[in-house]
C-alpha cells in the first residue's frame, strides 16, 4: 500500500520519525562511556527511528518509507541551516550566553555528514530488506522481516557515522572504534527485539486504521 487515506497515520509517523532524528542529531555530539562501553549520546533514542521505520515499511511499502526518509533529511537539513544562522547572527547586549548556545548547536560538519549519511543509507536499507524479505517469504513472519532488516540497516548506519566521525567524538583506536560499532549495532538490535510487542501492536493499529489485512498476531 502506497497511498494515505485522510485520516491516516503515516503523516504523524513520519513527523516523530523525523523528530527522532533532528533530535538525534543535537545528542549524538556527546561521546559517552558507561564502563567499558564507548557509544553516544543518541544511544537512547535513536533506535526508535528503526520502529517507526519499520512500522512505515511493514504497512505502506518501501516507496512510503523512502519518502519519510528524504523528507527526515530535508527537515534535518533545515535544522541544522538554522542553528548556523542563529549562531552567526549578532548576539543582543543582554544575552551572555552565546558560546553555551554555538557550543550545543554548533554541530560540527563531521558529525553532520556522518549522521546524514548514516541515516539515508541505514534507513533506506532498513526498508528494502524488510519489504524484499516480504516479496519473497510472503507477510507471514513479521519478527523475522523485523529483525532481519534491523541487523542490515543499523549495522551499516553505525559502521558508516563511526568511520566519518569516530574523531569528532573521541575515538582514537582500533579498539575503540570496534567496541562503538559492535556495542551500537548490538544495542539497537536487542532494542528492536525488546521493543518488538510495541512494533506488532503499532503495526496492527495502523493495519486496523488503514483498513489493511492483519497478517500476524503480536
Amino acid at each position: 500500500m502506497t497511498h494515505t487515506s485522510t485520516r491516516s497515520p503515516y503523516p504523524v509517523l513520519v513527523a516523530v520519525f523525523c523528530s527522532v532524528f533532528l533530535i538525534s542529531n543535537i545528542t549524538a555530539q556527546k561521546g559517552v562511556e558507561i564502563g567499558p562501553l564507548i557509544t553516544d549520546g543518541a544511544f537512547f533514542l535513536f533506535p526508535l527511528s528503526y520502529v517507526i521505520g519499520d512500522v512505515i515499511a511493514e504497512v505502506y511499502g518501501f516507496r512510503a518509507a523512502r519518502r519519510a526518509v528524504f523528507t527526515g533529511f530535508g527537515i534535518a537539513l533545515l535544522g541544522i541551516a538554522s542553528f548556523y544562522i542563529a549562531i552567526a547572527l549578532p548576539s543582543a547586549s543582554f544575552y551572555d550566553a552565546q558560546d553555551t548556545f554555538a557550543a550545543v548547536l554548533g554541530l560540527l560538519p563531521r558529525i553532520v555528514v556522518a549522521s546524514l549519511a548514516g541515516y539515508v543509507v541505514g534507513q533506506l536499507l532498513n526498508a528494502w530488506v524488510l519489504q524484499k524479505m516480504k516479496d519473497r517469504l510472503g507477510a507471514a513472519n513479521l519478527w523475522a522481516r523485523l529483525i532481519g532488516s534491523t541487523i542490515v540497516g543499523e549495522f551499516a548506519d553505525t559502521l558508516l557515522f563511526c568511520a566519518i566521525a569516530a574523531g569528532v567524538i573521541g575515538i582514537e583506536t582500533p579498539g575503540q572504534f570496534i567496541n562503538y560499532v559492535v556495542v551500537g549495532f548490538l544495542w539497537k538490535t536487542l532494542m528492536e527485539v525488546i521493543v518488538m510487542p510495541l512494533t506488532y501492536a503499532a503495526v496492527a493499529w495502523v493495519r486496523r486504521t488503514e483498513n489493511e489485512p492483519l497478517y500476524d498476531a503480536p
